[in-house]
């Protein structure tokens, strides 16, 4: 169960929009106290939505035996879902920069000015989870372990979720001039290859959710 679950947060933390948004944060002029509050805002995100959706999950008692299709069920359409969010973000064309307009959209215009408040809603929108994360969840939420081990695994699963703010950040405590210089050569690759990454990671996503799921579902109770 923690394995599968620790495997699917860390393919959700591969964000290409959040690691561009700590870099900018911690390159603004208050670095510590923006990236601070994304990190705090995208904490909360998380772990709301996680617990909420753990709650869910357990009120349907999809970890109980007689669960089994509907759990392995449940997985293989998670793996749908991802499989098409890759293929629709695959074709979809760059849109082109509105001179007229040079912040669209509200993370953008978040990120534009730098600022603790704006940071903060920059981390829940961000860190509001996708499919990755959702299924992360639910391989704990339909795993019959005890309270304490569904806890631990759901926090290391937060944790593993928001590396993209916080080990940044922690390196940032620590060297700050040179994380900067590092995140801002990673920024540029980011925005070279950020589409590509993101469709690999719903790709692989997809491809284990959907593999998981069937074998599942043929493997009976």
């Amino acid at each position: 169960m923690l394995g599968q679950a620790v495997g699917l947060a860390a393919l959700a933390a591969m964000s290409p929009a959040s690691l561009l948004v700590s870099a900018v944060y911690l390159g603004s002029d208050s670095p510590r106290r923006t990236a601070l509050l994304y990190l705090i805002g995208g904490v909360l995100m998380s772990t709301v939505v996680g617990i909420a959706a753990l709650f869910v999950l357990r009120a349907g008692h999809l970890d109980l035996p007689q669960q089994h299709q509907a759990r392995y069920g449940l997985r293989l359409g998670l793996g749908v879902l991802a499989l098409a969010a890759a293929v629709v973000i695959a074709r979809r064309r760059p849109r082109q920069p509105d001179p007229a307009r040079p912040q669209q959209g509200i993370v953008s215009r978040l990120v534009a000015r730098p600022g603790p408040q704006s940071a903060f809603v920059a981390g829940l929108l961000l860190f509001a989870p996708g499919l990755p994360f959702i299924a992360s969840i639910q391989v704990i939420a339909t795993a019959r372990a005890a309270a304490a081990k569904t806890a631990i695994a759901l926090l290391l699963v937060v944790i593993i979720y928001l590396a993209s703010a916080w080990l940044p950040y922690a390196f940032f405590l620590v060297a700050p001039q040179a994380t900067t210089r590092r995140l801002m050569a990673f920024n540029a690759w980011l925005r070279a290859h950020g589409t590509a990454l993101l469709t690999v990671v719903l790709l692989v996503a997809g491809v284990y959710l959907i593999i998981n799921g069937l074998v599942g579902l043929a493997g009976g109770a």
